[in-house]
C-alpha cells in the first residue's frame, strides 16, 4: 500500500476550514490532495431548479457521501479519481469532472464528515474547528454574497431554517469523533504548527 496518511477537517460552515486547508496546503503544496464534501452533494437531476432551492443542504441525505467513501479508498489505493465538481450557482454538478491523483498527505474537507462512521474509519487523523456561532455566521454572509450571489435576506433565513438546527444536530454532536478540536481555524498559529509538524514527518518517512 502507498504511504498515505488521511486527514480529516471538519467544522461548522464558517468556522475556519478553509483557511487551514490553504496554510496547509501553501506549506506542503504537491504533498497535498484535497477531497472537500461540498463537491459530493447530490444533483437532484430529477428536479426543477425551485425544487432544488428548497433542498436541506445542510442534512447529510444532501450528500452523495458513498462516492466520496469510494473515492478516498481509491485514492489510498494508489489511484487517481475523477471527483465531481459542485456549481453552488445552479445548484447543479458540473458537466465536467476534475482528475485527482493521489498524494503522501490527502485533506478530506467539509461540515458533515465526521458524521457518517464509514467515511470516519477512513481517516488517520480528526481535525475539528471550533469557532464561535456569530463569527461563522458573518462570514458565511460574506461568503454567500461575494462568492455565490446570495442575498443578504436569503442567507439569514437558510441559517435559520437549516444551517444552524443541522449545526446542532448534527454538525456539533460529530466533535466527539474528533482526535484535535482546534481553535479559530488557520488562525490557530500553536495548533497550526503542531499540524504542520505531524504532516512533515510523516512525508519525511520513507515509503
Amino acid at each position: 500500500m502507498p504511504n498515505i496518511i488521511v486527514i480529516g477537517i471538519a467544522g461548522g460552515s464558517g468556522s475556519g476550514k478553509t483557511t487551514l486547508m490553504k496554510s496547509l496546503l501553501a506549506r506542503f503544496q504537491d504533498d497535498v490532495t484535497v477531497l472537500s464534501h461540498d463537491n459530493y452533494y447530490r444533483p437532484f437531476d430529477e428536479m426543477t431548479i425551485e425544487e432544488k432551492k428548497q433542498v436541506n443542504y445542510d442534512h447529510p441525505d444532501a450528500f452523495e457521501t458513498e462516492m466520496l467513501i469510494e473515492h478516498l479508498r481509491m485514492l489510498k489505493e494508489g489511484k487517481a479519481i475523477d471527483c465531481p465538481v459542485y456549481d453552488h450557482a445552479t445548484y447543479a454538478r458540473a458537466a465536467e469532472t476534475k482528475r485527482v491523483e493521489p498524494s503522501k498527505v490527502i485533506l478530506v474537507e467539509g461540515i458533515l464528515i465526521f458524521e457518517n462512521k464509514e467515511l470516519c474509519s477512513q481517516m488517520d487523523i480528526k481535525i475539528y474547528v471550533d469557532t464561535d456561532a456569530d463569527v461563522r455566521l458573518i462570514r458565511r454572509i460574506k461568503r454567500d454574497v461575494a462568492k455565490r450571489g446570495r442575498s443578504i435576506d436569503s442567507v439569514l433565513n437558510q441559517y435559520l431554517d437549516t444551517v444552524k438546527p443541522m449545526h446542532e444536530q448534527f454538525v456539533e454532536p460529530s466533535k466527539k469523533n474528533a482526535d484535535l478540536v482546534v481553535l479559530e481555524g488557520g488562525k490557530n498559529l500553536v495548533a497550526l504548527e503542531m499540524i504542520i509538524d505531524r504532516i512533515q514527518r510523516h512525508i519525511d518517512q520513507e515509503i
